[in-house]
């Protein structure tokens, strides 16, 4: 293994770290898995996939507004998520709900909050695609890009000043790489030596811009140096290698040992959002390399490899996830708006006297669902 070491004697890999070639052959030994995660592993990033294929069709079809797609990027999302613990914190960007999914979040919550409806457990008070969930430890990023990771390096601070057994995860995307956030978060955590993963998934692009043009760093991982902290570089297309590389940077920072950063090297297949069209600024051969890259098809070479996944398994899970996301669908569009009620709820621990008043007055003026904003004199 070949690396830059840094004045603290801290070594940043920056060679790409990988289990599986791109046809699925083992090129390193894979981590510890058991065969009923890995068919699990395989059936998510297939869920997160058909997910996005049904909520980009919803989109243009004007029943939700807005959608971030993560199509190509599953193994990165997915193998990050697998080392963590139920009791561990995750803060998000765009691209990450799939780790929410993988941690107990249903799809028909995700549909309402896309929606904004009454099952919305933020009940309609974040853009779509910025989801939280506090029975899973997921919470809501910002579309001020990176305010995330201070987020997350303040929970973790949190945590090692009450002792608790938790790591945070904050997610960040390559462009945010160049936000001062990004410094901020770094350097408190390796100064404070607190239990936190920064997981970039470098997919290439910020928004249009290409990774060459926002930074001249030779990768991300390295610029773990200036902090002091691990730099990892993995290929973010093979799941076992992301695995891998995730469990040893959380048994880490569990350990006390501090942050690392990991750089997931991965590619966006379809725009920046629904409101994007990639096609304006990228060259389809370049999309053409990626596609022979699939983690969903790559992974599942491997697992056919070892006489664990066949084509009638495919075809039961793909019946199966489809029937879920109409389900969901359907019982998320039947939800009405949220209560007006809620417009007071969350403010205090307990609502003072001015807001009950003024909510009842809300109430009995037969608003309920259909407040525009404003009361009538």
């Amino acid at each position: 293994m070949t690396g830059v070491t840094s004045v603290t004697g801290v070594a940043v890999d920056e060679t790409m770290r990988r289990v599986l070639d791109e046809e699925g052959r083992e090129v390193a030994p894979p981590p510890s898995v058991p065969d009923d995660d890995l068919l699990a592993l395989h059936r998510h990033m297939l869920r997160m996939r058909l997910l996005d294929q049904r909520m980009l069709s919803l989109q243009r079809q004007g029943r939700i507004g807005f959608y971030g797609m993560a199509t190509g990027q599953e193994a990165s999302v997915t193998g990050s998520a697998y080392p963590l613990r139920k009791g561990d914190w995750v803060f998000h960007a765009l691209r990450e709900t799939g780790v929410c999914l993988w941690r107990g979040t249903s799809i028909q919550e995700l549909v309402c909050q896309l929606i904004g409806n009454a099952g919305d457990v933020l009940q309609g008070r974040q853009m779509p695609m910025h989801f939280s969930d506090r029975k899973v430890n997921s919470v809501a990023w910002s579309s001020v890009i990176g305010t995330q990771l201070p987020h997350a390096m303040g929970a973790a601070y949190a945590a090692k000043l009450l002792k608790h057994d938790t790591v945070c995860v904050g997610y960040i995307g390559d462009g945010g790489t160049s936000i001062g956030d990004f410094h901020a978060a770094l350097n408190f955590a390796a100064v404070w030596k607190v239990p936190a993963v920064f997981f970039c998934q470098n997919n290439q692009w910020a928004i249009s811009v290409p990774l060459a043009a926002q930074t001249v760093s030779s990768s991300i991982a390295v610029k773990a140096v200036a902090y002091g902290m691990p730099g990892v570089r993995v290929d973010g297309n093979d799941l076992l290698a992301v695995i891998a590389a995730q469990r040893e940077a959380v048994d880490r920072a569990r350990a006390g040992d501090g942050p690392t950063l990991i750089e997931s090297v991965t590619f966006r297949m379809g725009g920046h959002s629904s409101s994007d069209d990639p096609t304006r600024y990228r060259d389809a051969a370049l999309v053409e390399t990626w596609e022979k890259r699939d983690p969903v098809r790559r992974f599942g070479a491997w697992l056919r490899h070892r006489a664990l996944l066949t084509d009638a398994l495919i075809e039961q899970w793909t019946t199966e996830i489809n029937d879920e996301i109409s389900a969901a669908v359907t019982a998320a569009e039947a939800l009405p708006p949220p209560g007006i009620e809620t417009l007071f709820s969350d403010v205090y621990a307990e609502m003072p006297p001015h807001l009950v008043e003024q909510m009842k007055y809300a109430q009995a003026l037969g608003l309920g669902t259909r407040f525009d904003g404003a009361f009538p004199l």
